[in-house]
Parts: structure tokens; C-alpha cells; sequence
């Protein structure tokens, strides 16, 4: 089944909304990358009004700063340890943005969205 985008069905109160228009090509949404540790793989994905967008499906590499030197250093990852947006991308590995994972660097906070960016950016965690 599509995602849909659009105008929810019931209005505030809770009632049944009724609809202006019908659904819009427009107001199609596409899957989640859910961006897992492997060999990096990009996917382009087309946006409205021709732009691009860089959805990052696999890769096994960040970009860390460390707060205390201000430095940065491209680490490898092992494993996601914490993710607030789902418990079970912990297990199936999936980064998103404010996951927990272990680095040869240490424990880093993702502070970029890899679904959206194209690229995995993080914060040392002491």
C-alpha cells in the first residue's frame, strides 16, 4: 500500500473531515531508508520541483568530532548500541538520527539524518 501524505480525514474535534480535493501524485511518501552498517550504497532520489536528494542505504563509516579537541576524524562503525526512534533498530542495526553507536572511536551520537543527507555525521559521547 502507497504513503500517503495529504490532509488528515478527521478534523481537531475528531470528527470526519470533509475533503476539498482528491489525493495529489504530489502528496505520495516513499519508504524509509533505514540505513544499516555495510559497504556504503547510495540511492538518488528525485524530489519535487526536479531537486535531489541522497538517500544513504548502506555504509560503515562516520564523520566524528570530538567536543573537546574540536577535531574531526572519519571512524568505522561495529554496531548500533541505542535508538530512541525505534528499540528494534538496535537489533537490525538501522542509524537514524540520535542513534547510539559503537566506532573504533568510541561512542558517538549521529547528529545527521543518512536517509536524507547521503552521509553519517557524529558527536563523541563521553
Amino acid at each position: 500500500m502507497a504513503i500517503w501524505q495529504g490532509e488528515s480525514l478527521r478534523k481537531p474535534s475528531g470528527g470526519r473531515a470533509k475533503l476539498s480535493k482528491n489525493k495529489r501524485k504530489s502528496e505520495l511518501g516513499k519508504s524509509a531508508a533505514e540505513t544499516k552498517i555495510s559497504e556504503r550504497k547510495v540511492k538518488n532520489i528525485r524530489t519535487k520541483g526536479g531537486n535531489k536528494k541522497i538517500r544513504l542505504t548502506n555504509d560503515n563509516k562516520i564523520n566524528v568530532v570530538n567536543p573537546g579537541t574540536n577535531k574531526v576524524e572519519v571512524a568505522e562503525i561495529l554496531s548500533v548500541i541505542e535508538n530512541s526512534a525505534n528499540t528494534h533498530f538496535v537489533r537490525r542495526n538501522i542509524i537514524t538520527k540520535g542513534a547510539i553507536i559503537e566506532t573504533s572511536a568510541g561512542k558517538v551520537r549521529v547528529t545527521s539524518r543518512p536517509g536524507q543527507h547521503g552521509v553519517i555525521n557524529g558527536v563523541l559521547v563521553e
